[in-house]
């Protein structure tokens, strides 16, 4: 489990591809401080399990699964990415309850700058709208953040937006993203969770079989 406080800004240093699957190292010097064979480490919002590590990178196994639900196979030697440990019995939870499980990717439409903050619009596909609500929580590349608006249910070209203070501008990479970039996207767990009851009672009030 995650809270979407990100503890450091890492960087791509290799990526070996296979038929199926990729293998990154990824340089973080904070996230392998203590980390062991096996640890998760959510990279840009994934969960991964470390199966190496020396004292500034460490690498992990990424599925094919994985690489379809989310931004990871785009990544490249070099690319930034957002990254935080797994979190301990008893820290503090400064930012909401993260699985690390991608539901899937919104594109940026549109960035409107404010003083010193940013609001960044990004498209809802019709999946994931009934999951995020007005003033309710998403993570955006392992970022808790704040649903600041969205659009109306049933909209045709679905979207909703986040505020951005300066810290998250600067300690994240959602300060670098231009229009077009994807990112991943993590619906709150209670949302999942409601969703799939209500789905269960409309099939039992329908007689459907489970």
């Amino acid at each position: 489990m995650f809270t979407g406080i990100i503890e450091e800004l890492g960087e791509i240093v290799q990526v070996d591809a296979g038929d199926d699957s990729v293998r990154l190292t990824v340089r973080g010097p904070l996230a392998v401080d203590g980390v062991h064979h096996g640890d998760s480490i959510a990279v840009s919002g994934v969960c991964l399990t470390v199966v190496a590590s020396t004292d500034e990178t460490f690498t992990a196994d990424v599925m094919r699964q994985t690489l379809v639900m989310s931004t990871i196979g785009d990544l490249t030697a070099g690319s930034r990415v957002n990254l935080e440990r797994a979190a301990r019995v008893g820290d503090r939870l400064g930012g909401h309850i993260v699985q690390g499980h991608v539901d899937g990717t919104s594109e940026l439409l549109e960035i409107h700058p404010g003083d010193a903050w940013r609001r960044l619009r990004f498209s809802l596909s019709r999946e994931l709208a009934p999951l995020l609500v007005d003033k309710g929580s998403v993570t955006l590349e392992g970022v808790s953040l704040t649903v600041s608006d969205i659009s109306e249910p049933g909209a045709a070209d679905g979207w909703f937006e986040v505020s951005l203070i300066p810290e998250t501008l600067a300690a994240t990479t959602l300060g670098q993203k231009s229009i077009g970039d994807r990112v991943n996207v993590e619906t709150d767990v209670l949302a999942r969770h409601v969703r799939r009851m209500l789905r269960i009672d409309e099939l039992q009030t329908a007689g459907t079989a489970l």
